[in-house]
């Protein structure tokens, strides 16, 4: 069985390839276990300079495993890693560039807003179907949404579910279109390696300047959790998964 979430390391580039394409890379615990410890070890360790995150060919996140929000519902658990990766992406204090083709649906569009740099072909669909499972956007997108994209753009994105395609994600400064043949994921590894080769302490200072003080951030992670799990409780979220499974059910 192939590893959901593959690691490689060279030239100060962490790679991590969300690697379960039958599910159109949807994160479950174990992945975002993986997703976690490799950001952990990203932040701690001097040998990686710049993370990438990519998916495969068409999907690059399909977001959160529908199974564990049902099972958070019905138990009260089963999201101990999603949130422990929000907490690690919250602490990370490298680059963060994404590589996006295809898919990009909830956690797949608002890891968006954390990265330095993000690349997409023009196929590719950001999407946050949040309220429309009786939930709440996450990642601290409440904050950083609206200062990338402006009020507007991003209440259509977090709260009406609007899609936006690649070239609109660009138009919104979400994303950088990559054209003209170039594969999305050589666009990303190209600018980390390019990141990676610069003077490592002006670097950190750059992005400190331009990001603020990431307590901020952290804290509004915080914030969404509580206010995410206490929607996964509501009879709103219960109705909005019952129907998804009759839909899922009659579709298959």
């Amino acid at each position: 069985m192939s590893e959901p979430v593959i690691l490689d390391l060279a030239d100060g580039v962490m790679t991590l390839t969300l690697n379960r394409p039958d599910k159109k890379n949807a994160l479950n615990q174990p992945m975002y276990s993986i997703f976690a410890d490799a950001l952990d070890r990203a932040q701690a360790d001097d040998a990686v300079r710049v993370v990438v995150v990519q998916g495969t060919e068409g999907a690059f996140c399909a977001g959160n495993d529908i199974g564990d929000f049902i099972r958070f519902a019905k138990e009260g658990v089963g999201l101990e890693e999603t949130w422990r990766f929000l907490e690690s992406l919250g602490r990370l204090e490298k680059p963060l560039i994404a590589a996006v083709d295809g898919l990009a649906i909830g956690i797949g569009t608002t890891l968006m807003f954390h990265c330095d740099m993000a690349f997409a072909t023009a196929r590719s669909l950001f999407r946050t179907p949040f309220l429309d499972l009786g939930v709440v956007p996450e990642a601290a997108s409440s904050l950083l949404a609206p200062r990338v994209m402006g009020p507007q753009k991003a209440f259509s994105l977090l709260v009406m579910g609007d899609p936006m395609d690649g070239r609109q994600a660009a138009d919104a400064g979400l994303v950088t279109l990559v054209e003209d043949g170039l594969p999305v994921g050589d666009a990303a590894r190209q600018a980390a390696r390019r990141l990676a080769r610069k003077p490592q302490g002006a670097l950190a200072v750059a992005r400190h300047l331009m990001h603020g003080d990431r307590e901020e951030v952290r804290q509004r992670i915080r914030d969404e959790v509580a206010a995410f799990e206490e929607r996964l409780r509501s009879p709103e979220a219960r109705a909005a998964f019952e129907a998804f499974m009759a839909r899922s059910s009659s579709a298959a």
